[in-house]
């Protein structure tokens, strides 16, 4: 198996099909801005991209993401230059704890490739998947949006 990780071609093992992604990017790559929270893909704390999508990756094997993209939140930004949505993450200061923020910030980048100005009735749509257990969803709602705005005048990437 092969996978593309934040741009890096990677080699994997066939022992580490049914591994979750999960564990693979935290045990074997490092990667631990991907968070454990439910196990269950329920609460969206360890999502990912994989070609763009948004999956969790707690439930999702590595063999799915054979000869495909996965990036984590640590492969969101471009060099020095962050995302659109860390960017306003980080003007909103929308995190409190911060532990569901990167599946939160992965979930509202790929929202935002596919619908580049989202309603709030899409938003909420999107991100019914990602529990917050300190509430931050209208800082949440608020980032989108000014995460859309950056993206159409230009800023972050």
């Amino acid at each position: 198996m092969q996978v593309k990780l934040n741009r890096q071609t990677l080699a994997l093992g066939d022992e580490q099909a049914q591994t979750p992604i999960l564990w693979w990017l935290r045990e074997d790559r490092g990667l631990t801005g991907t968070r454990y929270g439910c196990g269950q893909g329920v609460c969206g704390a360890c999502t990912v991209h994989l070609d763009g999508q948004a999956v969790r990756s707690c439930i999702t094997p590595c063999g799915a993401a054979d000869k495909r993209e996965l990036t984590t939140i640590e492969g969101l930004a471009r060099g020095n230059v962050l995302h659109p949505v860390q960017q306003a993450w980080l003007e909103l200061a929308v995190a409190q704890c911060g532990y569901c923020q990167s599946g939160q910030i992965m979930g509202a980048a790929a929202l935002l490739a596919s619908t580049p100005n989202p309603s709030d009735e899409q938003i909420d749509a999107a991100m019914a998947g990602h529990l917050c257990r300190c509430g931050t969803y209208e800082r949440v709602r608020a980032a989108i949006h000014r995460a859309a705005q950056i993206a159409r005048t230009g800023g972050a990437r």
